[in-house]
């Protein structure tokens, strides 16, 4: 039987290509997110304890209460604003899957669902899957003026029509290291009070910001919480990716509908895992001092590049690091990036990845990223290589 794909030009991601070249060219990976280096061993303590004690079988398909009242109160205490742990939280499995859950549970055929690029590579499918239109608004790329990118909020404004349903925001931003200021959350505001639209908010990385910054949370503007579907993750802040634990905030008649696509995607979400981060986020320190952590991180690797033809760019929150590369090469970022790991044996993931047409003039700005949420003797073996080139 021949089977019509509903993703037909979806194949295998940049990440899975470069991934696949470390292998093969005994390369150093800074391209994938993800930590190669352990959880703290008392998270993982609490893990086998949960498991000791029993906790092995379903557990709520909201998740486990212990944990949801933790996270309230964590969100209390950042951003001041009250989400009833019943009706307004669910665990979910990672911030995919609740960035997936909340698409699906909202957004119809014929909907248009605005998104920021560069953009994390799991909205559009989520969205098409959903039988609605992405409309993609590029945000400003760095210049000799700024060193980071921004949103063109005007862009956005103009790009609004009857049909759109949803905005979907992320800051910290992933692929770029930015992040948002009080100024883009008055435009947001200003947005939402002229057009009836929802709000997607991935704020995975709202505990890894730099330089004294605050995260800027849709949670902590009601005017934006109250339309808003709010998601984080665990596996961001507690170096356990793999592990696939996530969590979504909304108003209760968002969440309603929220959680009736969840129970059907994955039901719920493992039991020893959310009784080991509910004890464990009991401890504000848990999560208050990641900044600092991977900050550290951020400028070894930038330190670094700063002694070869690399030029870094500002990277205000997240565990990546933007590098220009136009004094090395004027290849595309694709090429540049495939030929940095077969030559010099280090795996970035070029920006123009994260845009719909990767090959266009306007997805290639000359730009890499590196992940630094890496062990420091990666990072260093990383950057000898670099600054052979």
């Amino acid at each position: 039987m021949q089977l019509k794909s509903k993703l037909p030009d979806i194949g295998s991601t940049i990440f899975t290509t470069m991934s696949k070249m470390a292998v093969e060219y005994n390369a150093i990976n800074l391209g994938q997110g993800f930590p190669d280096f352990n959880a703290d061993p008392d998270l993982l303590y609490l893990v086998s304890q949960a498991m000791a004690d029993g906790y092995n079988q379903y557990p709520y398909m909201t998740g486990v209460l212990e944990l949801r009242q933790i996270i309230s109160s964590k969100i209390k205490s950042l951003y001041d604003h009250d989400y009833d742990p019943d009706t307004e939280i669910t665990v979910t499995s990672g911030a995919t899957e609740a960035i997936m859950s909340a698409i699906l549970a909202t957004v119809h055929s014929g909907d248009e669902v605005i998104i920021l690029e560069p953009c994390y590579d799991c909205y559009v499918p989520a969205i098409r899957l959903a039988g609605g239109i992405p409309i993609r608004v590029p945000m400003i790329p760095p210049s000799d003026k700024q060193s980071f990118f921004t949103v063109d909020w005007d862009r956005v404004k103009m790009s609004i029509t009857n049909n759109t349903k949803m905005l979907i925001v992320n800051s910290p931003h992933n692929p770029t290291g930015s992040i948002f200021t009080d100024a883009d959350l008055d435009a947001l505001e200003r947005i939402v009070e002229a057009n009836d639209i929802l709000l997607l908010s991935d704020e995975v990385y709202e505990h890894i910001i730099f330089d004294q910054a605050q995260h800027k949370s849709l949670a902590s503007r009601p005017a934006l919480a109250n339309r808003s579907f709010v998601i984080s993750s665990f596996g961001k802040t507690t170096h356990t990716t793999g592990w696939k634990v996530g969590y979504c905030c909304a108003p209760k008649n968002m969440t309603v509908e929220l959680r009736k696509v969840h129970q059907f995607v994955v039901f719920t979400v493992p039991s020893p895992f959310q009784y080991a981060l509910a004890t464990y986020t009991k401890i504000p320190d848990t999560y208050l001092n990641l900044a600092m952590f991977y900050e550290k991180k951020r400028d070894r690797l930038r330190e670094g590049l700063n002694k070869t033809r690399f030029k870094p760019l500002e990277s205000k929150g997240t565990f990546f690091l933007l590098a220009d590369y136009s004094q090395i090469s004027n290849q595309s970022e694709s090429e540049f990036s495939i030929w940095l790991a077969q030559q010099h044996g280090v795996v970035v993931i070029p920006v123009s990845a994260f845009y719909a047409d990767p090959a266009a003039t306007n997805s290639n700005h000359n730009i890499v990223r590196f992940c630094f949420a890496k062990k420091d003797t990666t990072l260093d073996n990383a950057l000898d290589r670099l600054l052979r080139i």
